[in-house]
């Protein structure tokens, strides 16, 4: 009997000791996984809200929170454009691919839409005079810029901004313009972008 016990209590204590090592190995590959892998930051509540932090990142020159707003696309983008130009990716993120935030402060902002997962803000361009409609995609739960996604045209878009709304009801035509070769990250240009003065992304009918 006093045998029988003793077997009892020994398996009791081993099953117990090899729980505890199951869960400690488990717990360790979860930490050892999530330091390998950082969280990515946090973009923005809304359209409006993720060019707010933009341009805030950009005049701090916080790289990892311009990182943080751009899409997964973008920075991909990005990456491509540091290599082709030999330039760090931190120069090319600089200004967040718009000249918006050349602006010393924060430019206005209006006509935000939000469609699904794809959104739009227009944001007043000092420099061209003009309204830049800069996308965004919804991440993680969080908002984006997509300039990445509508170079690779797979940016959905949520309808006409205004500015062109209102250049069509004056009879112009508007003709998007793909981003040409980058000469620096200052001169990224940015699809539906034209050159400082410049009049081609207008015909009248």
């Amino acid at each position: 009997m006093k045998f029988q016990i003793n077997r009892k209590t020994i398996s009791t204590v081993l099953i117990t000791v090899f729980a505890a090592f199951s869960m400690a190995c488990q717990n360790q590959s979860s930490s050892n996984s999530a330091a390998s892998a950082p969280p990515k930051g946090e973009g923005g509540k809304t359209p409006t809200d993720a060019y707010v932090k933009l341009y805030t990142a950009v005049k701090s020159k916080q790289t990892d929170a311009i990182k943080a707003v751009m899409s997964e696309k973008s920075l991909g983008f990005a990456r491509s454009v540091s290599q082709r130009q030999n330039q760090p990716l931190e120069k090319v993120l600089e200004n967040g691919f718009t000249a918006t935030t050349f602006a010393e402060s924060m430019p206005e902002i209006r006509d935000e839409r939000v469609k699904g997962d794809s959104g739009a803000v227009e944001v007043y361009n000092a420099i061209d005079s003009r309204w830049e409609d800069l996308p965004f995609v919804k991440e993680d739960g969080s908002w984006r810029l997509a300039i990445g996604n509508q170079f690779a045209g797979t940016f959905e878009s949520p309808g006409k901004g205004r500015a062109q709304l209102e250049a069509e009801a004056a009879g112009e035509k508007i003709i998007p313009i793909k981003p040409a070769a980058m000469s620096n990250s200052n001169s990224v240009k940015i699809p539906n972008a034209a050159a400082p003065g410049a009049k081609t992304n207008v015909e009248k009918k």
